[in-house]
């Protein structure tokens, strides 16, 4: 009988702790620590799913949202069916939202939240009824400040990045326009001001995604099936959604690892799909189909999906969590 080498063309190496890397999954090899043979099972993003979490005080949709994964977030405006709605602020510590201090800029239609629960941005939006807004607001996390303006004011843009670096594009300019989507701009920020910078290739309002890597290099967006890339000086269209939509929302810390959910296409949806630098994959749905829902950023493997619209404005959190790839016990004996 043939021997592991023999088939493999390599012996089962020996390890004195379990891996948990992507590059294991697969394979045989003897714990030496505790004696005895294992093999590494799959873990990660396409093995991942959905669980419900705390419900939102205040159902709405269009919300500023930014946070660090799927235990924490916060939810900035928005619209829920009155003008209030426009200033709450709730955050999110995994299991409960709790209402903290209100933006200073009441506004709704603008997901360009970057940044982490304690460190944040918003920018852009549109109040109801009411003009399109540049104001930008930094969170410290207890307590908003105006900071610098947008060049371009505008309703229905998509953000990401951090407190101190981020990048808008897309959204609404043009008042009088009846056609949605009317911007192509995007700017950057470092921290103190916008910069324009180069125009995406597709207008669009209401961008599907934006992942929450570094904006200087590393960002993208995605609406309908056209996606785009930003390396730091161009857009440049990759690879398409295999579920054409808009209004979805979206995760990652780079755009290699990028997870796209909910949205509208003729319908709403609930389709989640992950990308991984090359192509996309649709992977486990959140169980409430919807659209211009919050998320709080963090990654492809840890990520919050609240709020938004289906035929009501909706309250109740999704978290997603992915498992790291693990070992077991194999039955495999020396040969």
């Amino acid at each position: 009988m043939a021997n592991y080498k023999e088939l493999e063309g390599f012996g089962v190496q020996t390890l004195a702790t379990d891996p948990d890397s992507p590059g294991w999954v697969g394979s045989i090899f003897y714990n030496s620590t505790e004696g005895t043979f294992k093999t590494v099972k799959p873990g990660g993003v396409t093995v991942a799913t959905w669980a419900s979490g705390g419900s939102l005080n205040t159902g709405r949709k269009d919300i500023m949202a930014f946070g660090d994964g799927a235990t924490n977030g916060i939810a900035a405006g928005g619209w829920g069916g009155t003008p209030t709605d426009q200033s709450a602020v709730e955050s999110y510590n995994g299991t409960n939202w709790t209402e903290v201090a209100e933006i200073n800029n009441a506004r709704g239609w603008s997901q360009t939240g970057a940044g982490t629960q304690t460190a944040g941005l918003i920018t852009g939006g549109q109040t109801a009824p009411g003009p399109f807004i540049a104001f930008t607001e930094s969170w410290n996390g207890s307590a908003w400040t105006e900071v610098n303006d947008l060049n371009s004011a505008r309703s229905s843009l998509t953000g990401s990045g951090t407190q101190t670096a981020a990048i808008v594009g897309g959204g609404k300019n043009n008042p009088g326009s009846p056609v949605p989507a009317t911007a192509t701009a995007s700017e950057t920020w470092d921290g103190t001001n916008w910069t324009s910078g180069p125009s995406m290739n597709t207008a669009r309002i209401n961008n599907s995604a934006a992942s929450k890597g570094s904006p200087s290099t590393d960002s993208m967006s995605a609406i309908d099936s056209s996606t785009e890339l930003w390396n730091g000086t161009s857009w440049t269209e990759i690879a398409e959604l295999s579920t054409p939509r808009r209004s979805a929302a979206g995760a990652g810390t780079s755009s290699s690892s990028v997870l796209v959910y909910g949205g509208y296409t003729t319908t709403y949806v609930a389709n989640t799909e992950f990308y991984n630098g090359t192509s996309w994959t649709e992977v486990n749905d959140l169980s409430t189909a919807r659209f211009e829902l919050g998320s709080s950023g963090g990654s492809s493997s840890n990520a919050l999906g609240f709020g938004g619209e289906t035929t009501v404005y909706v309250t109740n959190t999704e978290e997603w969590s992915a498992p790291a790839p693990f070992a077991t016990n194999n039955t495999l004996t020396a040969s």
